[in-house]
């Protein structure tokens, strides 16, 4: 799942603040500070996310019979991949909130979302002993992919939080 993201995001074309920015020395930060605060507020969302289901799954979805713990580790796994698939949207732009933008003139990034996201039902619905899942409700795939699509206003939000960016600009 992490090789089709990166090859998503690794197909954004280049936009002009790109070329403002000054290069990065040697001795400069992969990491800025822009992307440590997006990716520890989406990590801290997706823990506290799979945390409660790991915690109060059983009852949130009255779970209960030989099956539970194998549905409710699909469901967790279900929307873990869906957190991770919204974050690859909202990654597009890492200040920006309108992440949408020129989105459907990628058609790479479109192409492997769209995988992802069919891989995904096939994993669940279709190879239950192979893959270990237990196909899902209706209702459980609609809490899956809502968990994972809130991690898009959370993302928008830590957008609003303003950082010290330690990526030089040019004129």
């Amino acid at each position: 799942m992490d090789t089709l993201g990166a090859l998503a995001l690794a197909t954004e074309p280049p936009n002009n603040d790109l070329m403002k920015r000054l290069p990065v020395g040697r001795k400069g930060n992969f990491i800025s500070n822009v992307m440590w605060r997006n990716v520890l507020g989406q990590s801290l969302y997706q823990f506290l996310i799979i945390w409660y289901l790991q915690t109060r799954g059983k009852a949130a979805f009255q779970l209960s019979g030989p099956d539970s713990d194998l549905i409710l580790n699909t469901l967790i796994f279900n929307s873990f991949v869906f957190c991770q698939v919204f974050n690859e949207i909202s990654s597009r732009e890492m200040e920006k909130v309108n992440v949408f933008k020129g989105i459907l003139n990628n058609y790479v990034f479109v192409a492997v979302i769209s995988c992802t996201v069919i891989f995904q039902i096939i994993i669940v619905e279709f190879l239950g002993t192979f893959a270990s899942t237990h196909p899902l409700s209706l209702q459980q795939w609609i809490v899956s992919i809502f968990l994972g699509f809130l991690g898009m206003p959370v993302a928008a939000a830590l957008k609003m939080i303003p950082v010290g960016s330690n990526i030089p600009r040019g004129k």
